[in-house]
């Protein structure tokens, strides 16, 4: 049989080279993506070694039967029955199926078999604290304990733990706050209620009991038994009884020795990608940068050349193919993706007619200054910069007594729409929420129709999606409807939204052409100067000093 251990050494390119991006925000994720089959790898370690495939057994090493017996022995023992669960059991585990095949040299105990724990004292004098926040969960050690005076000690502050105790929060146990403690705590440590825990007999491991805790095989047990929504978690009861698989101590040992061997070299693989990764992502982010500072259409054509004749190396992940579309997007709104053609006219010209036709259609005639806007570029000839107010009427949902809510949604109706039915510049009907004629009816504002653009403000954050096919609806209080009254292209203003030039609208701190400010809740002009957001909804009336540009 070939040994998995090299196997999984032998093809580590292959596990570095599984990555996926990581669910985010809108386009405001910050691009983060995960090492999937890394991640995926340091799980089938622990898996392997769990199943004794990852060392060969060794007869001379014994078998866990005797280890049992010597098990028992020491809990059995008059000193330390109080310290040893009520859910022991002597001998090998008995009653339920093994969860799966192991050496026949080793046998399933439940995890109350394996130590003891060294009970519970209320703190009089100062002492060291260890809650659930003191645990790194990559490393498993206990860091940064809080020394706690006996008259602060919090009411959880109770279990008594030692050197080599291994602690596992039974409180929302997904998030692995597992650890050995490693030190010798001066003051002496108490850990909290929050913990389990196990100081394990002679003859087992602390690191191996450790690494079974965080195995895949223990993780699905535990959330098979888990109850609560908000804080999930395992009593005692639960966590104690759990099947164990019970290798010989010598063999625990070279388990032990071998993952630590394996993730060294997994953790040095993802050390290696990661920097590879980033170096990729800023020669991407370098070369698109010669694009969009083209000085004009023959210097783009160059520059593009030069990029296009390694289109196939530099483009290889879902981040560079990203950053690609991002750079098409930021060309086309700069004027740089298309030659002007003086036959078009001018901007000027446009402005005045949509300024004109506003006047006659909307309830609001914002007072804007003549004075000419400078943006944060210069644009081509016959573009200028104006105020998104001139262009747009804005229009929140209605945040009052009749806002839709899920007890008033219905299967067939007038259209609900939320941050997650925008999907690619659309709005995804397949997952479409409805509201009653009457109830659409006494809403005061948020009434979308066909042709409008939603836009999201929370949640999914710089999302936009135009209305195609739909007459009219109404819109949730995480997005804002911008109508354009077909005054302009309504597609130019959603591809602005989706540029980079407007990630001001996603990100927390940002400067650029459109700031909008959630935290004053107003729309703001392009200052040059850092802006700080936060969240809120838009005040139409306030948008009279937006930007957006034209062509």
């Amino acid at each position: 049989m070939s040994d998995p251990a090299k196997l999984l050494v032998d093809h580590l390119d292959i596990w570095s080279g599984a990555i996926e991006r990581k669910n985010g925000a809108g386009r405001g994720n910050g691009g983060k993506i995960s090492l999937y089959g890394i991640d995926k790898l340091r799980s089938l370690i622990l898996d392997l070694a769990v199943r004794g495939k990852l060392v060969p057994q060794d007869p001379a090493d014994g078998d866990a039967g005797e280890l049992i017996k010597a098990l028992d022995q020491q809990a059995l023992k008059s000193s330390m029955r109080k310290f040893v669960s009520k859910y022991f059991q002597k001998g090998p585990l008995a009653g339920n199926p093994d969860p799966f095949e192991v050496p026949s040299n080793w046998a399933w105990v439940n995890v109350a078999k394996l130590g003891h724990n060294w009970g519970q004292s209320e703190p009089e004098t100062e002492f060291t604290y260890i809650d659930v926040g003191s645990i790194d969960q990559r490393a498993g050690i206990v860091i940064e304990p809080n020394i706690v005076e006996a008259k602060d000690a919090p009411s959880r502050a109770r279990k008594i733990v030692r050197r080599g105790t291994v602690i596992y929060s039974t409180v929302r146990p997904y998030l692995l706050n597992i650890a050995v403690v490693d030190t010798e705590f001066d003051p002496s440590p108490i850990a909290s209620t929050a913990f389990a825990v196990i100081h394990p007999f002679a003859g087992v491991n602390a690191q191996y009991l450790y690494r079974v805790l965080r195995s895949s095989f223990f993780v699905k047990y535990v959330e098979g038994c888990q109850t609560g929504i908000a804080y999930p978690a395992v009593n005692d009861k639960q966590f104690f009884s759990a099947p164990f698989p019970l290798p010989p101590l010598a063999e625990q040992t070279r388990i032990v020795a071998k993952v630590d061997e394996l993730l060294a070299l997994v953790d040095a693989l993802e050390a290696g990608t990661r920097v590879g990764m980033e170096a990729h992502e800023t020669l991407v982010r370098e070369l698109l940068a010669t694009l969009v500072n083209s000085q004009d259409a023959d210097d783009l054509a160059k520059n593009w050349s030069r990029i296009e004749a390694h289109f196939d190396t530099l483009f290889t992940t879902e981040d560079s193919i990203d950053a690609l579309k991002q750079t098409v997007l930021e060309l086309a709104v700069r004027g740089k993706l298309v030659t002007q053609d003086p036959a078009d006219g001018d901007a000027v010209e446009l402005l005045a007619s949509i300024r004109a036709a506003r006047t006659e259609t909307s309830k609001r005639s914002p007072k804007l200054s003549s004075k000419a806007i400078e943006g944060p570029y210069k644009l081509p000839a016959g573009w200028l910069w104006c105020h998104l107010s001139e262009l747009v009427d804005l229009e929140n949902g209605d945040r009052g007594k009749n806002y839709p809510n899920k007890s008033t949604l219905v299967d067939e109706g007038v259209p609900f729409v939320n941050a997650g039915h925008l999907l690619n510049g659309l709005i995804d009907e397949n997952q479409m929420t409805f509201i009653t004629r009457s109830h659409f009816e006494r809403l005061s504002g948020g009434k979308f129709r066909e042709g409008d653009i939603l836009f999201c403000l929370r949640g999914s954050l710089g999302k936009s999606a135009i209305v195609r096919g739909i007459e009219e609806g109404a819109i949730a209080s995480s997005l804002v409807i911008v109508r354009n009254h077909r005054r302009f292209e309504t597609e130019y203003l959603r591809l602005f939204f989706d540029s980079p030039l407007s990630e001001m609208l996603s990100c927390p701190r940002i400067t650029g052409p459109l700031i909008w400010d959630f935290s004053t809740k107003r729309l703001g002009n392009w200052d040059g100067e850092e802006t700080v957001f936060g969240r809120g909804h838009i005040e139409p009336a306030a948008a009279d000093r937006s930007r957006v540009v034209i062509g």
